[in-house]
């Protein structure tokens, strides 16, 4: 296993630890602490309200919570006591996601995002609106979506060391995906990882400029999915250093990465895709395109390494 492969899943791994125990008032009552004041709170939009258009941290005990919170102003971090600890549960805001943010800024580090669901088929972890956002060794999983974005072109999100585990759906009047982010300035995705997606794409994005690196993509035990990296608008950026292996239950398996299939809103000329390795999961024989290409400009492909039966690159 090489170098790449092993980060990809030290983040799954890190995440792989015992849920805690259900919040109840017995157990703590006021799990969440803004650090620079060092006052606690019972609930967490109580506590997202005391930072308000300020800058501060809520850092979570090590509980399952069914609560969520918006974020309407300020600089908010959300952190996790010990990373794979925190589990923000079911609870849903304003019928969207357990964290919604329209504030300037978020950063949330060690929460888990689980069984998020709403009548839309729309239900995300995160709910991102407005403004920038950083995700690191966060896990999303068994909901419709990890996160999903509205249109900043001002904005960008980062996520690293993280991992989407059984999320997407086609259920709904469209589909839901692993991550879905709208027209952002910037994407980048590192050392993260994909994995048994249940509909729709693992990575579907609208953003102006992308970096997905290092990252891996394991639909080997996926149902009903789609493409792997959907760079819907097209984009500028890398797509470098990461593992991709296509499953066999697919809604779509005719390429992996796909360039301005929907539309040409962004530049794709120079977007480089290099240093991957792609392949089908064992027993599966058909043929696709590793790079399938709407936009009509210049994509650089350097070296991947391909399994039997894919194609390089295919224009469309």
């Amino acid at each position: 296993m090489t170098r790449t492969h092993r980060l990809a899943l030290a983040a799954s791994a890190l995440l792989f630890t015992a849920f805690p125990a259900t919040l109840s008032s017995a157990q703590n009552a006021a799990p969440y602490t803004v650090v620079e004041t060092g006052r606690s709170y019972t609930r967490l939009q109580d506590a997202v309200d005391a930072i308000g258009n300020g800058s501060g941290t809520i850092r979570f005990a090590s509980l399952r919570f069914g609560d969520c919170a918006i974020q309407t102003a300020g600089d908010v971090t959300y952190e996790a006591a010990v990373p794979g600890q925190s589990v923000l549960d079911g609870a849903v805001c304003e019928g969207k996601a357990a964290l919604v943010l329209r504030g300037r800024s978020a950063t949330v580090t060690g929460l888990v995002f689980a069984n998020i669901r709403v009548p839309d088929k729309n239900g995300a972890g995160i709910r991102l609106e407005h403004g920038s956002l950083a995700v690191s060794q966060a896990w999303f999983r068994d909901s419709e979506q990890g996160i999903l974005t509205g249109d900043d072109p001002a904005g960008t999100l980062t996520i690293d060391k993280s991992t989407f585990t059984r999320l997407g759906t086609c259920e709904g009047s469209g589909c839901a995906h692993s991550l879905y982010i709208g027209n952002y300035g910037a994407l980048t995705v590192t050392r993260s990882r994909f994995e048994a997606g249940t509909g729709g794409h693992y990575v579907k994005t609208r953003a102006a400029r992308v970096a997905v690196l290092n990252s891996s993509f394991d639909d080997s035990r996926g149902r009903g999915t789609n493409y792997m990296i959907d760079l819907s608008d097209g984009a500028t950026g890398r797509i470098a250093g990461n593992w991709f292996v296509q499953g066999r239950d697919k809604e779509n398996y005719s390429a992996f990465i796909a360039v301005a299939a929907e539309h040409r809103n962004h530049p794709s000329g120079g977007l480089v895709v290099e240093n991957n390795n792609a392949r089908f999961a064992p027993g599966i024989d058909r043929r696709s395109a590793f790079v399938a290409d709407w936009s009509g400009d210049a994509v650089k492909l350097g070296a991947n390494t391909l399994g039997p039966g894919l194609v390089r690159y295919e224009k469309r």
